[in-house]
This record gives C-alpha cells, sequence and structure tokens, in this order.
C-alpha cells in the first residue's frame, strides 16, 4: 500500500486506460468481478451475437458502452452478471463475403466449388476480424467473458436450435406453403416479412408505370358495353416487368366504372376506355378536355395539344366480371389451364385511390393477385411455364431474368439494378415493354413514378415478390400472445415497445424460415418423395438413431458420425459431428413405411440462430437444463442492442421465448439509436464521414469516448457524434475531476493526511461540509435510481454537475485556504475527510460510465489510506444513500448562494469589472421570511464569492426596482389555445403588485372574458429594469441589483488583490514551496504604493510575505501590467 496520494504530471486518458488494463489483466478483475459475487442473486445478460467478417464502427462502441454500464453497475449492486460472449457465424453477410472474395456467384456454388469447400471458405471469412472486435472489446473496457463464447456454428448450437424447432413443429406451428414471398435475387434467396422491415429497407425509387390498355373480346361484352366498337380495359402497373405474366383482370364489384370515348395519345387512334368513374379526373387530367359535342371527336387533329374525351356508358364492376381480353404481350401461356386466363374478376381489396380502379393481375408475382386469382370461378391460372426439366416456372429466374420463353427478351434482367457494374443497357426492360406498347397501342399513358420500394438489407438491391415453396412458422397463431407477453417488458424508450415493436407484433405474418444457401443451420426435416410421411430430427443422437435404421433399410451405407459416443457431451465428441449442409444432405433415412426420405433442401434464417442463444449458448436441453428451467439464465434480466433489431434480435427472441416456452425472453430492453455525423448525417465510408473508434480510442481515451456518448444523448435517440464534443468532455469533466484530486493530493501529502484520525461527527463540520455531503447523498439516490430504471444520461449528467458546479467550483474554491492554511487540526482534517469522501463516492457511481479512470481514481485514494480493502472499484459496493447526511433546507440556501452569485458575477463580466476588483454593495428583494432568512445564512458567502461588501435585503422593492412581465407562449398556447391573445394581452397590462403577487405566490388567478384561469410564473417571463449606477438580473425566482459605482478605497483594495494574484503566480512559477515566507520587492509606482499601504497586512497574510520593500529600479523583476498600472516585482526566501 502507498503511503502517499499518487501525484501527476497532467491528464493522459488513453495512457491511464492502458495502464488500468494491464492491471484488469494481470489480476483478473473481470474474473473476480464474477467470482466474487458467487451465491449471489443472478442478473441475467445476453449478449446480442455480433458478425466478426465486419469490422467494427464507432457504433459498436455505442452500443457496446451500454451494455457494459448496467452490468458493471448491477455488480455494484451485489448481483452476480455472467456474460458470455457469442459470434453470429452464418448467413447472408458471410456467404456474399466469402462469394466475392472467391469471386464466384451462388449459382457456381456445387459446379465450380463443392458446397464443402464453400462451407470452409465461410468457416475461415466469418471469424476474419475476431482480433479486431477482441481489441476494440477490450480498449473500450467492454467485461465480456472472450474465453468462452457461444458460436453459432458449432455443433452443440445447432443441436439446441434443432430440438427448439422440434418443439414448434410438434406444437403443428410449423408448416410448408407455396407462396408468394419477398425475394432477393442477388442474395438467392427468400426473405422473411421481419428482414423486408428492416430501417432503411423501404426506399424511394423512380419507376417507369405504364396504364396499359387490355383489348376487349368483343363476343364476350354485355349488352350495355356493345355498339361502342372496340373497348380496352385500362390498368396501371409500376412494375412493367410482370406485365408478360398478366392472366387476369381484378375489378371491385362495388365500385362505378364508367365507358369513356377518347383517343390514345401516342397512335392518335380513337379508343374507347374502361376505368373506375372516380379516377376519370387523374386519368383525364391535363391534356384532355370534356367534349361538348362530335364536333370535338371529329375536329380533332394529332397536332392538337388538347385531347377530348367523353363519358359513354356507366356500370358497377360486378357486371364487367367474366369479359374476356386479348392477351397483352403474347409472348407463351400458362402451361395449364390456358383457356381460364385472361378475364376480368372480382377482388374486394381493389380501391379507387390511385391508378384506374382496375387492377392488372399477375398471380406469380403477388400474394394479393395469386390469393383473388385461386378464389375466381373457374381458378385463374398463374403465368408458370415448362423448363427444360419439365418443372413449372415463371417468366422470371431465380437470378431476376427473364427465361427462354420471353423471346428477345430472354436472359434480360428485369431490373437494372441487377446487372454488374457498367454492365446494365440504357434502356431498362421496363422502358423496352413500354415502347413496345406504345406502338401496339396498347399503352394509355407512360410516365416516371417515384414510390417507395423494398429493398434487400444485405445487397441494397430491390427485391422481387416471387412463388416459392418455402417452410413457415405459424406466428399468426401466437401474434396475440406475443403482444400480451410485450406489454410486460420494459423497454427503454416506451414508445419503442408499444409503438415500433408493439404495432409489428399486432399485424405480424407467419415467419418465413427457408433460405436457399448453402452456409446456416439446415432445416432438420427429412421428407419422402410424394410429401407423404416426414421426419423433423430434433438431436444428434435421434439422427444418428435414424441413420442406424437407414443402413439397416439399405438406403445409407455408413454412418458420417461413426465414433460419436451418445450421452457424451465432451467438446472432443462433438467435434465428430458436423450438421452442415454439405454432410446432412448426403443422409437419407427411412420412413415408417420404409420409404427414402431427403432432406428438405433449405437452411433456415439466420435471425433464428441468434434468437435461439438464450438456449443454445447453454447447449440447452443436452446440458445445463437447470439453467433454463430453473430460471437461473433466463429469461434476460436486460439486454440492449440497435433500434432496427426490433425487427431483428429483438423480434426472434421473443417469438421463440413465446412458441416454445410461453414466456418473454428479456424483461427490460433498451433499444439504442443511430450514431450520425455532427450535421446529423449517416456515418458511411463512401461519404467519408465515418469516424474510426480505434483512431478515437487512442486520442481521447475509452472513458472520454464512452462520457461523451452517454451524456450527450439518451442512448435510444441519435447520437449526432462530434470529435469537438469528446475534447470537451476531456477538458471539462475529466479535467475537473482531475484538477480537484491533484488539488486533493498535494496538501494531503504535505499533511500527511491518511484518513487516520476518527471521523470528524457531521453536526461538527462546517456549514460547507455537511452542504457537499447532504449534496453528495441526493446525488447517490439520483444515479443509483436512474442506473436502476435505465437512464444512463440522467446519471451521466447530475454526476458530472456535482463534480463541476457543486464539488469544484463551490466547494473546493471556498474551502482552498481550509487546506493550505491553519493547523492541522479538525477543521482541516474534517476538509480533508469530507473532500476523500466525494472523491471516493464519485469515482464509484461514474465506474460503469468511465471504468478505467475511475479505477484509477479510486485506487489511488484507498491505495494510501486504506479505507476499503477492494481492490478495484468494480469490486467495490455501490455508495448507500444516508438519510441523515441529506439537509434540504440547506442544500436550498447553498442553492440560493449560488444563484446570487451566478446572476452577480454574469453583471460583473457584462459590465466588465473584474472579480479582483471588490464593489458596495448588492440589493436582493426578498418574497417571504423564508426566503429572506436563508439569503442572511449565506450572505458572508455571497460577499466573499462575489466580492461585494454589502448584501441588502428589501423587504419592498417596488419603489427601488421595476420588474417588467410579458408572456412565455411556449406555454400559453398549449394551454389556452385561441385565449392565448386575451391573456397575453392582459398579462402585459399587469402593474407592479400584480407581478409582485405572481413571485411571491408562483400563480395569479386572472378572469379572462368570463373565464377564471389561473396563471403560473411559467406562463410568463418576468426580468427587471436597470437603475442609474445599478445592474439588474433575476433567475430561478431571485432579483439581484448590483451597485456598479467604485470607490476610491475599492479601487485601492481591487489593486491589492491584482498584486496578491502575480505575487502568487511567480511563487508558484519560482519552484516556491507552498510553506515557504517569502520577501517582495516592488518598483516604485503611487497608486500602486497608495494601495498596498491601505492593504499592506491583507497581501502580507494571503502571500505568506514577511517583509514588502518599494525600490526606485528593480534588476531582474517580474513586469506586471493591468488596467492602467505597470510595475515589477521580485521575491526571494
Amino acid at each position: 500500500m502507498s503511503t502517499k496520494f499518487t501525484e501527476y504530471k497532467g491528464l493522459d486518458l488513453p495512457t491511464v486506460a492502458s495502464e488500468v488494463l494491464d492491471f484488469w489483466k494481470k489480476n483478473n478483475i473481470f474474473e473476480q468481478s464474477v467470482t466474487s459475487r458467487e451465491g449471489a442473486t443472478p442478473y441475467v445478460f445476453f449478449e446480442g451475437p455480433p458478425s466478426a467478417n465486419g469490422l467494427p464502427g464507432i457504433h459498436h462502441v455505442m452500443a457496446r458502452a451500454i451494455k457494459d454500464i448496467f452490468c458493471r453497475y448491477k455488480t455494484q449492486k451485489g448481483y452476480q452478471v455472467k456474460r458470455k460472449a457469442g459470434w453470429d457465424t452464418h448467413g447472408l453477410p458471410v456467404e456474399l463475403g466469402t462469394e466475392k472474395e472467391l469471386g464466384i456467384t451462388k449459382e457456381d456454388i456445387g459446379k465450380t466449388i463443392s458446397v464443402t469447400e464453400y462451407n470452409e471458405a465461410c468457416k475461415r471469412t466469418v471469424m476474419r476480424y475476431t482480433d479486431v472486435w477482441n481489441d476494440l472489446t477490450e480498449k473500450m473496457g467492454y467485461w465480456v467473458d472472450m474465453e468462452d463464447p457461444y458460436v453459432t456454428y458449432k455443433s452443440k448450437y445447432m443441436e439446441t436450435v434443432w430440438w427448439l424447432l422440434k418443439q414448434i413443429y410438434n406444437k403443428d406451428l410449423l408448416y410448408k406453403g407455396y407462396t408468394i414471398q419477398p425475394y432477393s435475387p442477388k442474395a438467392g434467396t427468400g426473405l422473411s416479412s421481419h428482414e423486408v422491415n428492416q430501417p432503411g429497407s423501404y426506399r424511394d425509387v423512380t419507376d417507369t408505370t405504364i396504364v396499359a390498355q387490355f383489348k376487349a373480346k368483343d363476343e364476350t361484352l354485355p349488352s350495355f358495353l356493345q355498339g361502342f366498337g372496340t373497348v380496352h380495359f385500362l390498368a396501371w402497373t409500376t412494375t412493367p416487368w410482370t406485365l408478360p405474366s398478366n392472366t387476369a383482370l381484378t375489378v371491385g364489384p362495388k365500385i362505378d366504372y364508367v365507358l369513356v370515348k377518347t383517343f390514345n395519345q401516342y397512335t392518335f387512334e380513337a379508343v374507347n376506355v374502361v376505368l373506375a368513374k372516380n379516377l376519370v379526373g387523374k386519368q383525364f387530367g391535363g391534356k384532355y378536355f370534356v367534349a361538348e359535342s362530335d364536333a370535338d371527336f371529329t375536329s380533332y387533329k394529332s397536332e392538337d395539344k388538347k385531347i377530348p374525351y367523353q363519358i359513354l356508358a356507366e356500370a358497377k364492376g360486378a357486371d364487367l366480371v367474366g369479359i374476356r381480353y386479348e392477351q397483352l404481350l403474347p409472348f407463351t401461356l400458362p402451361y395449364q389451364n390456358p383457356e381460364n386466363a385472361f378475364r376480368v374478376i372480382s377482388g374486394d381489396f381493389v380501391t379507387t385511390e390511385d391508378g384506374t380502379g382496375i387492377v392488372h393481375t399477375a398471380p406469380t408475382f403477388g400474394a394479393d393477385d395469386a390469393k383473388v386469382a385461386k378464389e375466381a370461378t373457374p381458378e385463374v391460372p398463374p403465368m408458370l411455364v415448362l423448363d427444360e426439366n419439365g418443372n413449372p416456372v415463371p417468366l422470371v429466374d431465380l437470378q431476376g431474368k427473364f427465361v427462354a420463353q420471353m423471346g428477345d427478351f430472354a436472359g434480360k434482367y428485369v431490373k437494372n439494378e441487377y446487372y454488374n457494374d457498367g454492365e446494365a443497357p440504357e434502356k431498362s426492360v421496363d422502358v423496352e415493354i413500354a415502347i413496345r406498347l406504345k406502338e401496339e397501342n396498347k399503352a394509355f399513358k407512360v410516365e416516371k413514378y417515384v414510390h417507395s420500394y423494398p429493398h434487400c438489407w444485405r445487397t441494397d438491391k430491390p427485391i422481387l415478390y416471387y412463388p416459392l415453396d418455402s417452410w413457415f412458422i405459424k406466428v399468426t397463431e401466437i401474434k396475440d400472445r406475443m403482444f400480451d407477453l410485450n406489454e410486460t417488458i420494459n423497454w427503454k424508450p416506451k414508445a419503442t415497445g408499444e409503438g415500433r415493436f408493439g404495432n409489428w407484433l399486432k399485424n405480424a405474418n407467419d415467419w418465413n424460415l427457408s433460405r436457399s444457401r448453402y452456409w446456416g443451420i439446415p432445416l432438420p426435416i427429412w421428407r419422402s418423395e410424394d410429401g407423404t410421411e416426414e421426419m423433423l430430427v430434433g438431436s444428434v443422437e435421434e439422427l444418428y438413431n435414424e441413420i442406424e435404421k437407414s443402413i439397416a433399410a439399405g438406403f445409407q451405407s455408413e454412418n458420417p458420425y461413426k465414433g460419436f459416443k451418445i450421452g457424451d457431451m465432451s467438446e472432443a465428441n462433438y467435434d465428430l459431428v458436423d450438421l452442415h449442409k454439405n454432410v446432412v444432405d448426403g443422409i437419407v433415412l427411412v420412413s415408417p413405411t420404409g420409404k427414402p426420405m431427403k432432406r428438405e433442401t433449405d437452411l433456415i434464417d439466420v435471425w433464428f440462430d441468434s434468437g435461439a442463444m438464450p438456449y443454445a449458448q447453454w447447449h440447452y436441453p443436452f446440458e445445463n437444463k437447470e439453467l433454463i428451467d430453473e430460471n437461473k439464465a433466463f429469461p434476460a434480466d436486460f439486454i440492449a442492442e440497435g433500434v432496427d433489431q426490433t425487427r431483428g434480435w429483438f423480434y426472434t427472441l421473443h417469438a421463440i421465448g413465446t412458441l416454445v416456452f410461453d414466456k418473454i425472453a428479456y424483461k427490460n430492453v433498451v433499444s439504442n439509436g443511430l450514431v450520425l455525423d455532427k450535421n446529423g448525417q449517416k456515418m458511411s465510408k463512401r461519404l467519408g464521414n465515418a469516424v474510426d473508434p480505434f483512431t478515437t480510442l487512442a486520442e481521447y481515451g475509452p472513458d472520454a469516448t464512452r462520457w461523451y456518448m452517454i451524456s450527450n444523448a439518451n442512448p435510444w435517440d441519435n447520437l449526432k457524434f462530434d470529435i469537438e464534443g469528446v475534447a470537451e468532455v476531456r477538458r471539462k469533466f475529466f479535467g475537473t475531476l482531475y484538477n480537484t484530486y491533484s488539488f486533493f493530493a498535494l496538501y494531503a501529502n504535505i499533511d500527511g493526511f491518511k484518513y487516520d484520525e476518527a471521523e470528524v461527527p457531521l453536526n461538527e463540520r462546517p456549514e460547507i461540509d455537511r452542504w457537499i455531503l447532504s449534496e453528495l447523498h441526493t446525488l447517490i439516490q439520483l444515479v443509483d435510481e436512474a442506473y436502476a430504471d435505465y437512464e444512463p444520461t440522467k446519471a451521466a449528467r447530475a454526476i458530472s454537475d456535482f463534480v463541476q458546479e457543486n464539488l469544484s467550483n463551490w466547494y473546493v474554491r471556498l474551502c482552498r485556504r481550509r487546506f493550505w492554511k491553519g493547523d492541522y487540526a479538525q477543521d482541516k482534517i474534517a476538509a480533508y475527510q469530507t473532500l476523500y469522501t466525494c472523491l471516493v463516492t464519485v469515482a464509484k457511481l461514474s465506474a460503469p460510465i468511465a471504468p478505467f479512470f475511475m479505477d484509477k481514481l479510486y485506487r489511488d485514494l484507498t491505495q494510501a489510506t486504506g479505507s476499503e480493502s477492494f481492490e478495484s472499484v468494480h469490486l467495490a459496493e455501490f455508495p448507500k444513500m444516508v438519510e441523515n447526511f441529506v439537509d434540504k433546507s440547506l442544500e436550498s440556501k447553498m442553492m440560493k448562494a449560488q444563484t446570487v452569485s451566478s446572476l452577480v458575477l454574469s453583471l460583473r463580466k457584462k459590465e466588465m469589472i473584474k472579480v479582483r476588483q471588490p464593489l458596495q454593495r448588492v440589493m436582493i428583494p426578498v418574497l417571504d421570511d423564508n426566503q429572506r432568512a436563508e439569503i442572511e445564512a449565506v450572505s458572508d458567502l455571497i460577499k466573499a464569492e462575489v466580492n461585494v461588501k454589502e448584501v441588502e435585503l428589501l423587504d419592498d422593492a417596488s419603489g427601488v426596482l421595476v420588474k417588467q412581465i410579458k408572456p412565455n407562449f411556449k406555454t400559453l398556447g398549449p394551454r389556452f389555445g385561441k385565449d392565448m391573445g386575451l391573456i397575453s394581452k392582459e398579462i402585459q397590462n399587469f402593474g407592479q403588485e400584480q407581478i409582485a403577487k405572481l413571485e411571491r405566490d408562483g400563480e395569479l388567478v386572472m378572469d379572462i372574458a368570463g373565464k377564471s384561469i389561473t396563471l403560473s410564473q411559467d406562463d410568463v417571463e418576468i426580468s427587471s429594469q436597470d437603475i442609474p449606477g445599478w445592474l439588474v438580473a433575476n433567475s430561478n425566482g431571485i432579483t439581484v441589483a448590483l451597485d456598479i459605482t467604485i470607490s476610491d478605497e475599492l479601487r485601492k483594495e481591487g489593486i491589492a488583490r491584482e498584486l496578491i494574484n502575480r505575487i502568487q503566480n511567480i511563487r508558484k512559477d519560482s519552484g516556491f514551496e507552498v510553506t515557504d515566507k517569502i520577501t517582495v520587492k516592488m518598483e516604485k509606482n503611487s497608486q500602486v504604493e497608495e494601495a498596498v499601504l491601505a492593504n499592506e497586512s491583507y497581501i502580507k497574510s494571503e502571500t505568506l510575505t514577511e517583509n514588502l520593500i518599494f525600490v526606485e529600479n528593480l534588476e531582474n523583476g517580474t513586469e506586471i501590467e493591468f488596467d492602467d498600472i505597470k510595475t515589477s516585482i521580485l521575491i526571494s526566501k
């Protein structure tokens, strides 16, 4: 143990962090923080697994700081907090990165590279940046167990996932369906609805849209449409590439439709078109006009700027059903029942909000389209054609290209975004189709249109809606239960849980679990070829036994898991098992009736992997059963991730918890916002505004970075990250705390303070000590409550205010002389004990946010005194608020002193009168006896603080001060609405008596237009007018008037104070000890001499000067200059 308090030459936060990190490692402090709480109540934390195939960014520092804060806090509160790290190792991010690195596409897998080789490559790339992540984790002070992380590609983890799927399957909540789903051609897989709703997935795009003309077959027209010539149906689409797949037009049965006579604007041919009556104005706006007679039609010429139109007939949608029309783009026909295609059908989903009120229906590419086509009688076939193997396929393949049947469009991507950079044609497929339809008199209108369109969360390319065979979880059956359980979760902020997440749960769709990829957890379902028999395997043991049965049946030649010992949970045994696609796809099982069963080829959604981590990290239920069943490690007390996880990890955790256990998976969740650049832009390499976390930590240290991030904005709000803000936190908060400790250490070492003496009783300590200890215990309560309520910003700001305003700017400054003057007796000891207690407590309160610096501070203090035996602040106990230390009346009194002082100092600054220049008096009007008593009690303090001779309290200031009042529209508007004008007029007419009453009582009852309203002080802004020779200011209900007249006597004292300051500075710069007595020589100057003569004993006592001598000429003196005075000073022992 050190015998002295360590003193430093300057604040170096990065070095502090580096030294403390070494200390933690050497002494296993993190491990001790867990083992020292053995047997205590567990506080369960889940780590949302990062993927190590990408580099961490500054936003990861934010997210991980939030997680770290509450785990450290709960450890200090006596809980045992285990934190298992994890790695998310499967899924699209890994596969796409691997493909890019290998220079291949999905189509090459299984051809130019085997699935086994590909999966091995994925396994290598997935952990590529593990070291970088671990480095960041250490450097930023995020405590998580990286020695024993869960890894989602390990067979134990995967086995638990299979077990979970079996539970869902056994509850009849897993089914196979051929449906229209979101599909990403560039990723080569279907996506779930929660992936499509990731933040930023929907983006505004400009597409070519077409109002197409579908030519009705005359012989199928009802009588009310006959006799007008050829009739066309108008249907609008924002996806022209789907028009070749059109097999129906859908109308709303109750919608009114009209037949309109006009001309086609591209071919100038006369046409009769059908559309919804309500949308005539929209489609015939601009260049069209209502014809008044037939002459408007006969006189129309192609060069005319305006086109006539006329309504010829009207009917309900139900009357149009059954009409047939010619195929718009006749490249090919549906392979089944083409005779039932190309007709008008009825659908309740049709609206007249946009378009034409007639919906172009392509059942292959739209869920609503598929449903309405299936419900029609007879059923409308989707546009499916047979490929070279005789399998029915859509006109667009899985890469997003048109198939061979599409003639000159064959092989073209349906969206230009799917081409490689620089390879996209000038005209997209949509534009080519539009040109063709214009030429063939089949396009009524073509225009560009801005609309919101979904994009793949990983490739950033547009998705398609595509027919796929997929396995689904019936989330719709449990969504009400999910919603109810979510009501019991404490969301920070609440709005995210109730709004964004709650609304999402209310409208949840079934979860598309299938992924047609290679590197992930395979769906453990084996099926017979005819689909009549299937089995979901829920464990390695089950799979092993089923393989043995298959070998006996002659379907499987050998067991790929030979040597695996059932029941042996060792890592070595499980290393014999690989459950990935390249292995399990070769396994053929036998059905109960003796048929061969092959595995369904899909993998599962990687979000299921991460949602399974509460159980899979412990290999539940095969090991550690009690951790889940006895709620020792489930549900989580706390999780935290970015707000986008409402569609990711937060959702899948909640879904699996509800599906399998009918429980919540987490009790408290902090959903943090984005980290933007200082201008509020998203950070990206492309914009060049991304902040390197390692550079920031190296320059400013993790403590300042974390403190800035947490104190600047609530975790759930977006943070505008400005490096200048980190520098400011380093200077203002850490600089102030460092200076306070340095001041303490300097004088404590001089006096030999070791906290050996008995505690000076509270009632024997001076008022200033009792005040700061009261503020300290109030702070303990506030910070404790803030952390407990997951409000770290509130805690950081309160600590920061206490350190800067109360401890440094008030307590230490007012008590300085107690430390460096006088004997080492009770008053001085009380000052040391008080300041020491404040510093140790601040270290403990701040440790969760600034773990390195606060550990250094704590250890520098406690190792010199031995007052606590904990090796680290992170092993210490969180401070407890002691009621009898809190004195609210003393806090109120001191707050008055601070407010008055602040006001007076701001007036001095405004008038440029230095604080060293004494002034005669400050006048303060008091509202009541209590305020008078409080200010009187601190008047000596105010006088010393602001350097005035008198504090004069006025019961009635009406004769001296004139108050002004004006309405505060920000509060009046919301409260009084339209009456605000009358009220503000009344306020502006208030006399001095009414203003005084409002200030005194805090409210005033007014009569406005016969209504009684109560006005509060928040509803107005009260100020005071300056009076000659005085300056006036007010704040917090207190007004001060400062006499700014400087008499000759005051001026001399001001000079004396300036001299004291200069002498002290010269002492310090000359290397004198603070206890050295000195001789001062000064060059003669009449003003200075007069001032010294009037204040000699004061100057001598303040500067420890024994002799003060004036000389004509002073050699080697230090020149000093202030105001209009110049002189020279020399000091010696």
